[in-house]
């Protein structure tokens, strides 16, 4: 039996190995490749209330059926400051800084949404 025989992987191995692996690497940097947020939307009742821009300092007031909800914009981010909803998930959620991030307290009808320049890659989520 030579050395030859006996290795496990030969240099064509080597090389489907490395092309994948770029592969994968390539990817993944797409896929988790956002751009930045720019804007943030306001919902109340599924229906659009305000779309402002994320590097405006503002605190809004939302009505909603339990009460206001306390929307706080500042530096290029969005957080639901207050809400009267029982457990504040919502309000848990912190601070909001990437596309696509939600916060919404369901309860009171409410939640923002971070958005970009770029559409989305999908029209609705669901769990």
């Amino acid at each position: 039996m030579s050395k030859t025989e006996w290795r496990l992987l030969q240099p064509g191995d080597w090389l489907t190995a490395a092309l994948g692996a770029t592969l994968v690497a390539l990817l993944a940097w797409l896929a988790w490749n956002t751009d930045a947020a720019t804007h943030v939307r306001i919902y109340q009742s599924g229906k659009l209330f305000a779309e402002l821009d994320l590097m405006a300092h503002r605190t809004m007031q939302v009505p909603g059926p339990l009460g206001d909800t306390t929307v706080e914009i500042a530096q290029g981010r969005a957080r639901i400051a207050a809400d009267p909803s029982p457990r504040q998930y919502c309000v848990k959620a912190g601070w909001l800084t990437e596309t696509g991030q939600t916060a919404i307290c369901l309860p009171n009808r409410t939640s923002i949404e971070l958005t970009g320049s770029r559409a989305r890659a999908y029209d609705s989520l669901s769990y």
